[in-house]
């Protein structure tokens, strides 16, 4: 099933994306369940907050590796076989997790996590290119959003309930029987979507070469690592938000799980209408204005920071940026992949890990703030924003340019 066309099988395709958006899910559960727990792992290995933010920059970092180590594989093997083994990976580290003794371990568990997990990122994005005309994949995309901007929603929710009742160990058991469930699924119902390609080379300096020739396309460059400065402004807040509401605001594990299901309610709000967005617009056109009203929010939220405004225009403001960012996510990735059908697993796997990779280090760099303010957020927010609009107005330039030229 190399594309679906023609009179699609709808009830199929709804059953491919719904395992595709769930494996997406499975990343961003497995940083926004444990997040409300943040205190509670700080207590027991008797350090700070900030410290236990290692554990997210450790994740990134294996989801960023993880992604392009999985691109190659998927296109040579397939890519089902090598996502089955991520997941396998995946329950193995989430109960590694569990039984972390000490900081360090919970660490190094969360970078292997991160591995497993990588593999459903790299296969939902490619399998989404494999199977859909170029047109429709920023809408399948923002089904995958849709699917997957759920977790945020349950996860702080799900991760509150457990640290209160059962302690934030058994967050990492319900990951290891989450994932035994999509194990299954992927094996039941998720076809193969290419045939395997013996020519593709899997030594270092080959794949290497390979993803070079895909980074320096210039819609790929443009459109990726706008992407991923969203996506890194995206992280900067998530990684910062415990110690914002918990620390700053004083909330408490409840009512910071409500809040950040509330904000990632906005994303999910966004991808959507994104879709309705994409029948009168081009992907292109939205991408642009949404930058433009982005650097504008992101400005406001500093101004809000460094007066010290409170808690209500930080709130709504990090709504409306969020919300934005629904639309951004699914229709840089699709302008990203445009370019590629063959090399779609790899392409996907470069993407992600750009964004991870972004995210990582937004992760680590509000980490180093230990002031009791929203500032530093702010700040990174609009950096983010501020460079991926340059990005994407660059790209537009040139290519008008090129049009006038031609």
């Amino acid at each position: 099933m190399h594309q679906i066309s023609g009179k699609r099988n709808k009830k199929q395709e709804n059953i491919i994306l719904l395992v595709l958006g769930t494996l997406i899910a499975l990343g961003p559960f497995s940083i926004d369940a444990y997040l409300p727990g943040f205190e509670s792992i700080a207590n027991d290995f008797d350090t700070s907050i900030s410290q236990i933010g290692l554990t997210l920059t450790s994740y990134f970092i294996g989801i960023s590796l993880g992604q392009l180590a999985y691109g190659p594989i998927m296109d040579k093997f397939g890519r089902k076989k090598p996502l089955l083994i991520g997941l396998v990976i995946y329950l193995i580290s989430a109960i590694s997790c569990m039984i972390s003794p000490n900081l360090e371990w919970l660490i190094v568990s969360r970078f292997f996590l991160a591995l497993g997990a990588a593999g459903g990122m790299v296969a939902a994005k490619a399998i989404v290119r494999d199977i859909f005309p170029v047109h429709e994949v920023a809408g399948a995309i923002s089904v995958l959003m849709l699917i997957m901007g759920g977790a945020p929603i349950i996860a702080p929710t799900v991760g509150s309930f457990i640290i209160d009742s059962f302690g934030w160990e058994v967050i990492f058991l319900f990951l290891a029987i989450f994932c035994s469930i999509m194990i299954f699924s992927v094996y039941k119902f998720l076809p193969e979507s290419i045939v395997p390609d013996n020519l593709v080379e899997l030594k270092p300096k080959q794949v290497a070469i390979k993803y070079y020739g895909i980074l320096t396309h210039p819609k790929f460059w443009s459109f990726a690592f706008a992407g991923s400065f969203t996506i890194g402004a995206m992280f900067a807040y998530i990684s910062d938000a415990p110690k914002l509401f918990m620390g700053n605001f004083e909330l408490s594990q409840k009512e910071f799980g409500l809040l950040f299901g509330l904000n990632a309610g906005g994303l999910i709000l966004g991808s959507q209408i994104n879709r309705l967005f994409l029948r009168k617009f081009s992907t292109l056109q939205i991408t642009l204005f949404n930058s433009v009203v982005l650097v504008i929010l992101s400005g406001i939220f500093l101004i809000i920071a460094i007066m010290d405004l409170g808690f209500l225009p930080t709130v709504v403001t990090l709504f409306f940026v969020l919300f934005l960012l629904g639309f951004q996510n699914p229709n840089t990735t699709a302008l990203s992949l445009e370019p590629f059908e063959k090399k779609a697993g790899r392409a996907s796997a470069l993407i992600g890990s750009l964004k991870m990779i972004l995210g990582a280090f937004t992760s680590f760099l509000i980490s180093l703030f230990h002031i009791s303010s929203s500032v530093p957020l702010a700040i990174i927010l609009f950096s983010c924003l501020l460079v991926s609009f340059i990005l994407l107005y660059r790209f537009n330039h040139k290519t008008k340019v090129n049009i006038r030229l031609g």
